[in-house]
């Protein structure tokens, strides 16, 4: 039977704890003290401890010295308002989560529901690591270069927990199949990953998207409409382009990672939510800080474990594996038996891959189609170079104290003309989505209508995930 030790110097907090973890059939064990909670591990090692980080003679993160890191122990730490940032130190430490005080008891049975299967989650872990040793998979990512087997590494570790996750990584790198396999290796997998695009919503939708509306709350709500957060309770939700989001809804982004309670757009009415936040982006997110895109408050609670990802031009081999699984999935779709002559797979190592994963997903399918039905070879399809890389000796001249703002547009203009109007290879360039791209030719009113510009879509075939 798992056995609990709850250490707070509160008297009430521990019987509280003690009556809804015996509830689901745990034997508990309390402490009001570091010393009292030293003497309890010797006595028993427990499978959870929930300890407060402020206790009369030091803090609960010092107990992190006693227990074995290869022991499994659960450790849930609590805290009150004001020191929310140490709850997310304790997890950059290995803590699994964390509880607010007041302590919201059905958020305690949520934490307990999943901690019996950590065990085999961390097992499971294991195995992929033989996964990726034969076939240079694990769980959903492909390769098995050096940079690759740290983000595997890191991914092990952080999966399990509670902690929010920072992807960081150039556009076409894999962020969103990351996101993932976070997912897939967390206690959550049996609720659902919802993935959203910051930059792809309307910032007159973004809140209704993200919480939800009554009907009859602007013009147009004939319904009433849940959110992300409502719909990924107990999941995962993944924010992409989290720099894209407007600074007015990163606040209330905040104070749902702070209380877990959101309103709908037209209530005052609050909704609880039990939502693993992972967000990503291609931007310097320090540096998105600075230029006011993205708050520091915000970015310090997301970025409790940063993950970033490699580039395909420093993953070495990694580029043939993922051509010849890419190729593999065409010819399985398609019927074909289809393979890489030596020109191509000598081409395809010594290109640099400014677009990564997306870009070579791209190129594969492209010769497949371009090879022709009768052929076994793929065709060999010159690399599109000017795609990512824009013409020799074209600049722009940015005057001092020009402001941000008009520094984006004269950058994204003079982008959309060296690419010829193509907005695909534009936004391609600049590293930003296709539609953040349509988003801000409308706020400089530019005729950006996306029905105009089906010849630009027929230029990018799918890709990988961002």
């Amino acid at each position: 039977m798992p056995h609990v030790l709850i250490v707070d110097d509160d008297a009430g907090t521990r019987e509280a704890l003690s009556a809804i973890i015996g509830e689901d059939g745990l034997t508990t064990a309390t402490a009001g003290d570091l010393r009292e909670a030293r003497i309890q591990l010797v006595r028993q090692m427990p499978d959870v401890v929930f300890t407060d980080l402020k206790l009369p003679d030091g803090s609960g993160v010092e107990l992190f010295e006693d227990l074995d890191p290869r022991s499994g122990v659960e450790v849930i730490v609590i805290t009150g308002h004001a020191t929310v940032e140490s709850a997310v130190n304790a997890l950059k430490m290995g803590a699994t989560d964390y509880l607010v005080k007041p302590i919201n008891m059905q958020r305690v049975k949520a934490i307990l529901s999943r901690l019996p299967r950590a065990g085999d989650l961390k097992a499971e872990i294991g195995t992929l690591r033989g996964e990726l040793r034969r076939m240079g998979r694990f769980g959903l990512m492909l390769g098995n270069s050096p940079a690759m087997q740290e983000v595997y590494d890191q991914i092990g570790r952080v999966a399990p927990t509670a902690a929010s996750v920072m992807l960081v990584g150039e556009s076409g790198t894999g962020k969103e199949v990351a996101a993932q396999t976070l997912h897939e290796l967390s206690l959550r997998r049996k609720h659902a990953f919802l993935a959203v695009n910051c930059g792809a919503i309307s910032p007159n939708l973004i809140e209704s998207e993200m919480f939800g509306h009554e009907r009859g709350s602007f013009t147009g709500a004939d319904r009433q409409h849940k959110g992300y957060f409502e719909r990924a309770n107990g999941g995962t939700l993944f924010l992409d382009e989290i720099t894209e989001m407007p600074i007015e809804l990163q606040v209330k982004l905040l104070r749902v990672l702070e209380t877990g309670m959101f309103m709908r757009v037209g209530t005052t009415k609050e909704i609880e939510t039990d939502v693993r936040l992972i967000a990503a982006t291609n931007r310097d997110p320090e540096q998105a800080v600075l230029e006011g895109k993205l708050r520091l408050d915000l970015y310090h609670r997301l970025n409790v474990f940063p993950i970033s990802l490699p580039p395909l031009r420093d993953r070495g081999k990694d580029v043939e594996l993922l051509a010849q699984a890419f190729l593999d999935e065409l010819n399985e779709r398609h019927g074909t038996r289809k393979h890489f002559p030596p020109a191509v797979k000598e081409m395809l190592l010594s290109y640099p891959w400014p677009g990564n994963v997306r870009e070579l997903k791209n190129y594969v399918q492209r010769a497949h189609i371009m090879s022709g039905s009768d052929s076994d070879s793929t065709a060999t399809v010159p690399l599109q170079i000017t795609l990512s890389k824009p013409a020799a000796g074209t600049a722009i001249t940015i005057p001092f104290g020009t402001s941000l703002a008009e520094a984006d547009r004269q950058l994204i203009l003079a982008t959309l003309e060296q690419c010829g109007g193509v907005k695909t290879r534009a936004a391609e360039i600049l590293g930003i989505s296709l539609k953040t791209l349509y988003n801000r030719l409308v706020e400089y009113g530019n005729d950006a209508r996306e029905e105009n510009d089906s010849a630009d879509e027929s230029r990018a075939l799918g890709g990988a995930d961002a």
